[in-house]
């Protein structure tokens, strides 16, 4: 039986933009100096998760959810992704900017890809002064006007730029054109895909001397071309209950700050369920087993759990389901 709670190991990708904050402040275990990306939970094919703790260490994610499907992820969610799990979860810590990106929605990518599409949300845990987003475009273009500032190197004039810090969250449906600026740690929650269209990359070139291929043609067709695009997410932040920071039909995120001990009840809810904390730590239990959760770590709930108690002195979690 799925009866406690489950930690994964994570998958650390080294990228051209990365810093060290993910080792340094998030205390992920790496030698590699350019940490980008800490992937806490995965079934992207090649980069998939392996459970770190409890009886079922070494178990990979696709033979969890094989063995106890609508167990592991609720009855609903086992009827619509089968041995697929839906989500990607990650940290990310920009030390420089990001390419401009877009993600193609489920139609697309399933034309395209054979994948899902890539909607997605971020949290931010930490942003330096003056940090950055892009998100959205800041005028209402189309297809013409957009390739032609792709070769006037002149993208960057039509692109919405948002100051962020602590705490803020970002809804980003497929189409909407953005990117991490230099300085932000955030968490992400997507669809399962790893399919992005590459806009713009600074005219950046790796070690070798090289420019990472951009996507322009694929991204045409990708792209929302509206200024009317909300992305901005304000949520309230009452202590020791679930405050909604986003919701589709994708996932729902929920924040919880929580002081003392906590009970909540998932009779209801038919999905299994994850914790990341992005402040403090926490104590989680299910089925009287307990497992201990810091700032930067991530944890799943299999579906069977019908209630989780989350001890502390005072930490910040994201609850996320299906």
């Amino acid at each position: 039986m799925l009866n406690y709670p489950l930690k994964f190991v994570p998958i650390l990708k080294d990228k051209i933009w990365g810093g060290s904050k993910l080792v340094k402040n998030l205390h992920k275990k790496s030698d590699l100096e350019d940490i980008g990306e800490s992937w806490e939970i995965s079934d992207v094919e090649g980069n998939v998760s392996v459970v770190q703790n409890g009886s079922l260490k070494g178990t990979s994610l696709r033979d969890l959810q094989a063995s106890y499907k609508a167990e592991f992820i609720g009855k609903n969610n086992y009827a619509n992704f089968g041995n697929n799990f839906p989500l990607l979860i990650k940290f990310i810590d920009a030390k420089q900017d990001l390419s401009v990106q877009v993600h193609p929605n489920d139609a697309l990518s399933k034309q395209r890809h054979n994948s899902f599409g890539k909607t997605e949300m971020w949290y931010i845990l930490q942003a330096d002064a003056g940090a950055r987003l892009i998100l959205g475009f800041n005028e209402t273009i189309n297809a013409a006007k957009y390739v032609k500032l792709l070769e006037d190197k002149n993208i960057m004039s039509v692109l919405n730029g948002v100051p962020v810090k602590k705490g803020d969250a970002f809804f980003i449906e497929t189409g909407t054109v953005h990117a991490i600026g230099a300085g932000i740690v955030l968490a992400e929650i997507q669809q399962t895909s790893d399919i992005t269209y590459r806009i713009y990359d600074f005219d950046r070139v790796d070690d070798q001397g090289n420019e990472r291929e951009l996507h322009t043609e694929l991204a045409v067709d990708a792209l929302n071309f509206s200024d009317k695009i909300d992305t901005d997410r304000n949520y309230s932040k009452s202590k020791n209950v679930l405050n909604t920071v986003a919701t589709c039909q994708y996932f729902k995120t929920n924040f919880i700050p929580i002081k003392g001990t906590v009970t909540l009840d998932y009779t209801k809810t038919d999905s299994f369920v994850i914790f990341m904390c992005v402040e403090g730590s926490a104590e989680i239990s299910i089925f009287g087993n307990t497992e201990t959760i810091s700032f930067g770590e991530t944890v799943l709930i299999p579906a069977t759990a019908e209630n989780v108690l989350i001890s502390s002195v005072g930490c910040e979690l994201l609850e996320v389901t299906v």
